[in-house]
């Protein structure tokens, strides 16, 4: 059986220990999909008030959202705070828990270079200070950063571990039109490519089982993905939460969720597929609370891992 090339492999041949990632939410970032800058409401599978802070110990602060055109930041120090806070409760339970001796901190919730450039570097900055962080992965979109972002992180990469992660979804111009996307393909090309001549690390997220998709679309997705250079990849089966447009659309019979058998289908396929240098970071996703209403089998994470495995044992390959 062949071990798929994994993040978690990555980054231990890389730093000969085990490296976590520390998720991090900051209160005052937000999206140009959801503040009207280049749409409204967001993606339509994507529940906006889901993301909160990554520990109970911070206060959220309401109201208060930043821009690329902010032209000042009242409550930086509050957020300086926050990335501490989180830190420090996180990383000492991965820690304890997993026995994590370094650390990434991972930028994760909303749009992560969609701010004035000096509130990203104040930020930037104070996590890389943390003991025992090599560098930083940053959430984004490819219609939120600019060039100035992009040439303070190409600096940084000269001598920290800078990963970028920009969510693809598809390659397909009318499928991003359906989820509301904001963005065009070649937008997303652009700026990954960018990217990688700027020396940064590239994860690409992509999504199976969106609107209108078929297999053969699915498999041209990660194939364009992995043409234009990212290192690693994250793999996602669209599922439905509650409040959101996609929901709406799930209840007025208008869509269909991916079945595990499409989705186990599509998944053993992209990954046979993949070039031999680019990590896997994530084969699913789900959630396991009253939000999920479908596809069931995005409930249960563990069931969902070992049907994977199930699934890529036929074909030599073990997660």
């Amino acid at each position: 059986m062949e071990q798929i090339y994994t993040y978690g492999n990555y980054l231990k041949n890389k730093f000969g220990v085990k490296v976590h990632k520390v998720g991090i939410n900051i209160s005052g970032f937000t999206c140009p999909n959801i503040d009207g800058t280049v749409a409204k409401g967001g993606c339509t599978f994507c529940e906006n008030d889901s993301f909160s802070a990554s520990t109970d110990a911070v206060v959220e602060l309401k109201g208060f959202h930043l821009n690329l055109e902010s032209k000042e930041n009242p409550f930086l120090q509050k957020q300086l705070k926050q990335l501490e806070l989180q830190f420090d409760v996180i990383s000492k339970r991965q820690k304890r828990e997993y026995g994590a001796k370094k650390f990434l901190v991972y930028f994760q919730s909303f749009t992560n270079t969609y701010a004035p450039f000096e509130t990203l570097k104040a930020l930037y900055e104070k996590a890389l200070s943390f003991e025992n962080v090599v560098g930083l992965s940053i959430g984004t979109r490819s219609d939120s950063i600019t060039e100035e972002t992009l040439a303070y992180l190409s600096g940084l990469a000269k001598d920290k571990e800078i990963w970028i992660e920009f969510g693809i979804q598809s390659v397909y111009d009318e499928t991003l039109e359906k989820i509301n996307r904001g963005h065009d393909s070649e937008n997303v090309k652009e700026w990954i490519i960018k990217s990688k001549e700027a020396g940064l690390n590239v994860c690409g997220h992509l999504i199976f089982g969106l609107p209108g998709e078929t297999q053969e679309m699915m498999l041209e997705t990660s194939k364009a993905a992995y043409s234009w250079g990212i290192d690693s990849v994250k793999y996602h089966p669209l599922y439905v939460v509650k409040r959101t447009a996609l929901a709406n659309e799930f209840n007025r019979g208008e869509f269909t969720p991916i079945s595990e058998q499409e989705y186990l289908d599509v998944l053993v396929k992209s990954l046979l597929m993949k070039p031999k240098n680019v990590n896997v970071q994530r084969v699913t996703a789900g959630i396991d609370d009253d939000s999920l209403l479908a596809p069931k089998w995005c409930r249960n994470k563990n069931q969902q891992i070992k049907n994977i495995n199930a699934a890529l044992k036929k074909v030599g390959l073990k997660y």
